[in-house]
Order: C-alpha cells, then sequence, then structure tokens
C-alpha cells in the first residue's frame, strides 16, 4: 500500500509510532505480521482486507501486485 504521503495506513512500530516502510497490513507493534505466508498468500490477504476497507478491487489488486519486490520478500 503506498505510503509515500499518507500514513493513515502506515503500519506501527512498537513504540505506537507510525512505520513509514510498512503498511498496516504488513507490520503491526514493530513485528512482520503473517510470517507464516508466502508472498501469494500475503497479496491475496491484503487484497481481501484493501477491499473490505473500502478499496475497489481494482486497486486493491494494484496495490498488492508487485508486493515480492518488497524488502519483507526479498529476504
Amino acid at each position: 500500500m503506498p505510503l509515500a504521503e499518507d500514513l493513515s495506513n502506515a503500519g506501527t512500530n512498537l513504540d505506537g509510532s507510525k512505520n513509514d516502510k510498512y503498511c498496516m497490513y504488513c507490520y503491526k507493534d514493530g513485528e512482520l505480521a503473517c510470517k507464516e505466508m508466502n508472498v501469494s498468500e500475503f497479496q491475496e490477504f491484503c487484497r481481501k482486507e484493501m477491499i473490505k476497507g473500502g478499496h475497489d478491487k481494482f486497486k486493491s489488486w494494484l496495490f498488492t501486485r508487485c508486493m515480492s519486490r518488497l524488502e519483507r520478500w526479498k529476504k
């Protein structure tokens, strides 16, 4: 999820501050979320959560399609 201008969807650090590197689906309370999922499973999870949150299906697909390029999945 793009965070460059709007941190309202940002993940949270251990101290509760917003994290500008990861979104709220990826990072909670200073830890990566859903560690048991692979990138494809996580893409689908995030896509569904975004739709539940009011994003349209196309934007949800678009925001999640490049997840494999994120630092989280490069390790």
